[in-house]
């Protein structure tokens, strides 16, 4: 390796044994991408042992390249050892942390924490008792010195005895002791030295024997700052994501190891047949193989119509309804918070507050709300009804009329079960759409309706002509994600209906669908196939969105 003079022998020692932890590194790698195949780690799925080998098999290429660019003191191999060091350094912490039990040691924490309250009080007064010194003139040096020596010790006092009242002493105790089992103590081992080795090449010298420049440094903390939420994606997001893709095309279980089977799952979806009816009650069996099929609907044409079956009718009733469910949703979440957003911006005297009040439902809990909503829809006791019941005898006595109270059953009749879902979701989101539109109408320069105004325009042209067109590109937005969130109801659902699935299906959803399959008839692999589908159906959605407000002049200016 050839070291410019300017660079000390023990520096360049240093990046030398750098330069073989690397190849050490990359050995270790490829002996733990074999290592499954060749039985020395007891892993029998094999989307597991592959996914294993390819990791691996791509840190030890890495770690070669690391090593030769190391040994030509270029900066991108120590790039490299920090990116790897990093990454094994957060594996081997991760395991320690699993082997130990911490996790389950912060449950037990919280089941004790409020008896330990009172003694981490006297840690926080020790805390400001010893911050009192400050104000103390400097010419008294012996109190000021004295008094943040008390503080201190009743800081530290009060922390022991926070620590012996949580329990967390024996839970230290059982921390190290599970630690000194084999795997416990390799972990351990593996975090110490790779914790050591992002040390040393993040050291001055090393980073100038590599030509580091000050962008190089800011880049590096960058990653670093942004790792923690970086690596939250991939493991719990994109690592979740593609297994369930590989999922989608086995026959898992979640408790047997699942076989491959192809496009089977997306096959009994897709699995549909369409039959001419001969007359509009003319029985299913006639025209399909009910041994494979269930009708799903029937469109009525005349004296006949057509016969609509799948392989699983379950799935598309899950579609027609959360279509449903977007296409009324949608626009009351929309439209009442563009005409409501308005009415906020204008000058009137205690708009604040309404602004807070709408908003209001947004931040609620979903489930609460839910069971909120389940009482005011109670068909006998509930307000909703009430009111009608009160309204009718109203009008009746009023105009002598004789309507009927129709006792509206909201959650247990299949013709107004979806619509009692609809206008919870909708009552929910208004809010936050308004606070949408209204930062968008505060970004709508003001002297448009002024010269609007001089040209004589009315409040109906100025809305027309000026909201309307300046407001494309927040009503794309709101339009969106308010779509996105509308196919994937669950919660209200869930909650609302007894069972959630509604009379006669009526409200059963996709992603209610997907749940009955993947977590109580323990279908994951059909349920992931459920969840692709529905992401290529927000996806086209989403698409047809964006060709729409591209053709937009507006949003192209």
């Amino acid at each position: 390796m050839a070291v410019p003079s300017q660079i000390d022998s023990q520096t360049n020692l240093i990046l030398r044994l750098y330069v073989f932890w690397r190849i050490l590194f990359a050995l270790l790698a490829i002996f733990g991408a074999l290592a499954p195949w060749l039985g020395y780690f007891p892993v029998d799925s094999t989307w597991l042992k592959g996914g294993l080998t390819l990791a691996l098999s791509v840190a030890a290429i890495f770690s070669g390249v690391g090593a030769v660019q190391i040994s030509r003191l270029h900066h991108s191999g120590r790039m490299i050892s920090l990116i790897l060091d990093y990454l094994s350094f957060v594996v081997c912490t991760v395991v320690v942390l699993n082997t130990g039990e911490i996790f389950l040691g912060i449950d037990a924490l919280a089941e004790t924490f409020t008896s330990g309250l009172p003694f981490l009080g006297i840690a926080i007064a020790g805390y400001f008792l010893g911050s009192l010194d400050e104000y103390f003139p400097q010419k008294e040096q012996t109190s000021e010195s004295s008094l943040k020596i008390v503080g201190q010790w009743v800081m530290l006092t009060g922390f022991i005895l926070f620590l012996w009242r949580v329990g967390a002493v024996n839970g230290i105790f059982y921390f190290f002791g599970k630690l000194a089992q084999p795997l416990g103590i390799i972990s351990v081992f593996g975090a110490l030295i790779f914790g050591f080795a992002i040390w040393g090449m993040t050291q001055q010298k090393i980073a100038y024997a590599l030509h580091a420049k000050n962008s190089d440094e800011q880049i590096i903390n960058g990653w670093l700052f942004l790792s923690p939420n970086l690596l939250g994606f991939l493991v719990f997001f994109a690592g979740p994501l593609l297994l369930s893709f590989y999922f989608s095309f086995t026959d898992s279980d979640a408790f047997n190891t699942p076989n491959w089977v192809g496009f089977d799952n997306y096959a009994r979806i897709l699995n549909i047949r369409f039959a001419w009816l001969t007359a509009p009650d003319q029985l299913a069996r006639e025209v399909v193989d009910i041994k494979i099929y269930d009708e799903v609907g029937r469109f009525l044409i005349g004296n006949g119509g057509i016969l609509f079956a799948a392989a699983d009718k379950f799935f598309w009733l899950a579609l027609r309804n959360t279509l449903t469910f977007v296409l009324f949703a949608v626009p009351l979440s929309v439209i009442p918070a563009l005409v409501l957003s308005n009415i906020l911006n204008s000058k009137l005297p205690g708009m604040k507050f309404y602004r807070a009040i709408y908003f209001m439902p947004s931040i609620a809990a979903v489930v609460g709300i839910s069971l909120v909503w389940q009482w005011l829809y109670n068909a006998t006791i509930g307000y909703i009804n009430y009111f009608v019941t009160v309204g009718i005898g109203f009008w009746n006595n009023l105009f002598n009329l004789a309507v009927v109270d129709p006792k509206i059953q909201w959650v247990s009749d299949e013709k107004t079960a979806l619509l009692a879902v609809v206008i919870i979701a909708a009552w929910q989101t208004m809010g936050f759409n308004t606070v949408l539109f209204l930062a968008g109408l505060q970004n709508i320069p003001r002297e448009l309706y002024e010269a609007a105004t001089v040209d004589g325009a009315g409040a109906w042209d100025k809305f027309w002509r000026i909201t309307l067109p300046m407001l494309a590109p927040t009503t794309f937005y709101v339009v969106s994600t308010t779509t996105i969130q509308a196919m994937q109801v669950f919660e209200q659902v869930f909650i609302l209906m007894n069972p959630p699935e509604g009379p006669n299906n009526s409200t059963i959803t996709l992603v209610l669908y997907l749940y009955r399959n993947g977590f109580q008839n323990f279908q994951q692999g059909y349920a992931s196939a459920i969840a692709w589908v529905l992401f290529i159906v927000i996806f086209g959605l989403t698409l047809v969105q964006f060709q729409r407000q591209r053709r937009s002049s507006i949003y192209e200016g």
